[in-house]
């Protein structure tokens, strides 16, 4: 309309009002929706998690019977879900924002130590490799490995862990001498170095193999990490009987003494308060 005139009114099929939250029928919709959605990410998951378990393949040809006939209704998702793993594990990549690995990476053969007398802890706090060496300085820590736990698959690769679909979670296992450092000061550890409040993830890395967990050995292990779990105000870590822990490939093992990503190792001496470079 020239300046200066009203607008021509509008038609009344136009006439349309957001919908109130107290509306019945919106109420009823979002509830249904909500259910629907539910529905379908029990049966994505569900489906592709039952397949993994009756692959039990630890290689590229476990993704490739994963990738099979999907469950009813899982349509595009569930496929592209597991094909990016296919992809991931054929390439031998590392899925950790894109970087490292190489192909056909060895697993670690020899853990525990061969003829270990010390008592094992198994800790989850996101990407293993700064947990590790946060664990390699505390004096009276053995030895350490990192590998992936609490999971439904046997003999994972880290490319199948990335996908999130086998269970897995990313951990630090050690051996420690009990006459040195107690397992409650492993918790101590633990806690202080990541964040135990953030659900399914550490930071940016965000995934169940990124969540946080005490893996117990032994009835007086879990005493003491309820114990210390109690004293965090809003810890989500979980605590657990440990499962069978796979050591990781060869790669990954004390990466960042290594040199990690950047070639320059960052020291693993007992009582180093140096900053950890998380990712080298």
């Amino acid at each position: 309309a020239p300046l200066g005139f009203p607008p021509p009114p509008i038609p009344s099929t136009l006439n349309w009002r957001p919908p109130r939250e107290d509306d019945p029928e919106t109420r009823g919709a979002k509830s249904t929706m909500k259910s629907a959605s539910a529905t379908l990410r029990s049966t994505i998951c569900g489906g592709v998690r039952a397949r993994a378990r009756a692959a039990r393949q630890p290689s590229a040809e476990g993704c490739r019977r994963l990738a099979g006939a999907g469950p009813p209704g899982a349509g595009a998702r569930s496929t592209g879900v597991v094909t990016r793993a296919l992809a991931c594990a054929s390439a031998g990549s590392v899925c950790l924002f894109g970087f490292g690995g190489g192909k056909a990476q060895a697993k670690m053969a020899d853990w525990p130590p061969e003829g270990n007398t010390f008592p094992l802890a198994t800790f989850a706090a996101g990407c293993f490799w700064g947990v590790e060496l946060r664990f390699q300085r505390v004096p009276g820590v053995q030895k350490t490995a990192v590998g992936y736990i609490q999971g439904e698959v046997d003999n994972p690769t880290y490319e199948m862990i990335c996908s999130g679909m086998t269970g897995h979670t990313e951990a630090v296992q050690m051996t420690y001498d009990p006459s040195v450092v107690s397992f409650a000061e492993l918790c101590d550890v633990f806690y202080a170095g990541h964040n135990p409040r953030q659900k399914n993830g550490q930071g940016g890395d965000i995934g169940t193999q990124y969540r946080s967990g005490i893996y117990v050995h032994d009835e007086e292990q879990r005493r003491v990490a309820e114990e210390k779990k109690a004293g965090v105000e809003g810890a989500v870590t979980e605590i657990e009987t440990a499962a069978t822990f796979w050591p990781a490939e060869v790669y990954h093992q004390q990466y960042l003494e290594k040199g990690g990503r950047f070639g320059s190792g960052q020291s693993a001496a007992k009582g180093c308060t140096d900053k950890i470079r998380c990712y080298g």
